[in-house]
């Protein structure tokens, strides 16, 4: 048998990964051998090796380019676990620290360097770049780049820098998240026009989709978590700051261990609270989009939003947070209507141009149809990247199939009357003309006297609501520019008066029966008792070292210590996740608790 390559021995060695996955090996030995690459790989698909196997191979330091302070604290924490000589220079570290770190960068004692892109471009660093041997450079979350995106950063767009002043220097860009559009601006921008380009997957095949219409969104959410999810770790994401408090609050009083994040919090709660979520068990965290890129913990099983997200790739990139173990996680969300209403508003209210509030509502649209699709949630989303499938067997919609009732007659009702009452008004007046209510603006603006007056009286509000929503996701009507929730309708809406096209809507049940089995444990008894052992276990040994449990031993290695039961050193190092330097620190203490159940 011949000798292991480089690169995998660094991988088995040092990591404790047998193989690799997907395309890592094939964009490893190109960075290792100084091409340039742009990476476009699903979260939790181990961007990361990507680039930290190429550095430890090459000569030199890996400079890794990473937009939060968080991320690169886990990282070098995990790093150092693994007995790789990682830093990170970034604003918590006091002078004499950061010059320990420059010091010992320049001197050649490091081979993997985290700094924001802020200090990268500053021309101090630009001179420790000079003064040090760098081996590569890695540009994580590289969509930042895009100015069309949900996570611009400016000073992303000054790291064309390094193509001048580095051009023996290999770069890899890597982002979880980028459309057609934000792909070619990556390349632009980031001057990578002649980089290899892997492209993978963005299928998260770990994850189950479930989107339901809100009646009681907390409720709805409690009963969710308590069903599925009891004392397991997640996200919680809200769209105001007001609603996070309030949320956070309510879960609490119902006994559910929830801390809030946004950006109107002091710093010092909110890294408080942050750090809890990352280190602690069990923690759900209620938060706005404020929080969670750069977050590396891996066993978020659920990640909830209770408003609409504002894109595909906002609502891909939030849920990707669950899951990154590659164990089962649920990506579940309530909307409505008003959400769409809401953040239409914002759109039409904010400072950008009309091209990007013109990109912002078809992003939107975009998102209202994957919430309103009777078929798969997976075929939707990955369509929406370019990339096709076939129905997945783990979202709501295959695993509970929607009876479809055709509503064509109510859609041609629902546009009339939008017509007749001036292309002016919201959902709610609207249905109370359909149903014929004498309500107070019915009277003022006398729609008691056009012809579409009373003539829904047979359906009821939720359905029309849910008539108007799917209209809306066609492309039908669109809401009118000068605000207020009115609608108006399009060109589209011919098809539809017409009867040129149907409209389908799902009958609604009250409650959604999960089929098919569900990871949440082990059924033996004796299985269960080692798992809570070996849990407890890892989490005094990150106790005692101030570290996530995860930097440990992930749950997806522990799962596997239940099922291997190895009752030797060569036995644990043969368990996915246990390289040499772990094998070495902690193998006793592991084994030991295996031995106490055997």
């Amino acid at each position: 048998m011949s000798a292991p390559s480089p690169a995998l021995h660094l991988l088995e060695h040092v990591f404790g990964y047998r193989a690799f996955r997907g395309e890592q090996a094939a964009i490893v030995d190109h960075v290792a051998a100084g091409g340039d690459a742009l990476v476009l790989m699903p979260t939790g698909g181990g961007k990361s090796l990507c680039y930290q196997v190429p550095a430890l191979l090459r000569e030199g330091c890996g400079v890794v380019v990473s937009p939060l302070i968080a991320l690169m604290q886990d990282q070098v924490d995990a790093l150092k676990e693994l007995g790789v000589a990682a830093a990170f220079l970034n604003s918590t570290l006091d002078a004499d620290e950061a010059r320990e770190v420059e010091r010992a960068f320049v001197a050649g004692e490091l081979k993997l360097l985290y700094v924001a892109p802020e200090r990268l471009v500053t021309p101090r660093f630009q001179n420790l770049l000079q003064r040090a041997h760098v081996g590569l450079f890695a540009i994580d979350e590289a969509h930042c780049v895009s100015a069309w995106g949900h996570d611009f950063r400016p000073e992303y767009l000054a790291l064309s820098v390094l193509a001048d002043e580095f051009p023996g220097v290999p770069r890899i860009a890597l982002t979880a998240t980028a459309d057609h559009a934000t792909r070619q601006e990556m390349i632009t921008r980031l001057r990578l026009e002649q980089a290899r380009q892997f492209v993978s997957s963005f299928d998260r095949p770990n994850l189950r989709y479930t989107i339901v219409e809100k009646k009681s969104a907390r409720e709805q959410l409690l009963t969710f978590i308590r069903r599925e999810h009891e004392g397991d770790s997640g996200i919680v994401y809200c769209l105001s700051r007001k609603k996070v408090e309030d949320t956070a609050a309510w879960l609490r009083d119902k006994e559910i261990k929830a801390l809030p994040y946004h950006a109107g919090m002091d710093a010092q709660t909110r890294a408080r609270n942050q750090q809890t979520f990352i280190r602690d068990e069990g923690v759900v965290m209620v938060a706005t989009i404020a929080f969670g890129m750069g977050i590396d913990k891996p066993d978020v099983r659920f990640v909830a939003h209770l408003d609409l997200p504002k894109s595909i790739e906002n609502y891909y990139q939030e849920t990707g947070r669950g899951g990154r173990d590659g164990l089962p996680a649920d990506a579940w969300m309530a909307y409505g209507l008003n959400d769409v209403m809401l953040l239409t508003e914002m759109i039409e209210g904010g400072a950008s141009g009309e091209e990007q509030k013109r990109v912002e509502r078809n992003k939107l649209s975009a998102m209202l149809g994957l919430c309103e699709a009777t078929g798969c949630r997976r075929v939707a989303i990955l369509g929406y990247f370019g990339e096709e499938t076939h129905a997945c067997g783990n979202c709501d919609n295959c695993l509970n199939p929607p009876k479809l009732i055709d509503r064509s007659e109510a859609a041609q009702k629902a546009l009339s009357c939008v017509f007749r009452t001036g292309n002016r008004f919201g959902v709610g007046h609207l249905v109370d003309v359909l149903q014929g209510k004498l309500s107070p603006k019915v009277k003022e603006f006398c729609h008691d006297r056009v012809s579409t007056f009373g003539i829904g009286k047979d359906i009821d509000e939720p359905t029309w609501r849910a008539v108007y929503r799917q209209l809306l996701a066609r492309g039908a009507l669109r809401l009118n520019p000068e605000g207020h929730g009115g609608l108006e309708m399009t060109d589209s809406a011919r098809v539809f008066l017409r009867g040129d096209e149907p409209l389908y809507l799902r009958a609604r049940t009250e409650k959604f029966h999960y089929r098919g089995e569900r990871d949440s444990g082990f059924d033996n008894p004796a299985d269960t008792a080692l798992w809570q052992a070996l849990r407890k276990r890892r989490k005094e040994l990150a106790d005692d070292q101030n570290v996530p449990a995860y930097v440990i031993f992930g749950d997806a290695t522990l799962k596997e210590m239940v099922r291997q039961r190895p009752g030797d050193h060569y036995e644990l190092s043969r368990i996915s996740g246990v390289g040499d330097r772990k094998l070495e620190k902690y193998g006793d203490d592991f084994l030991a608790v295996i031995s106490q159940h055997l």
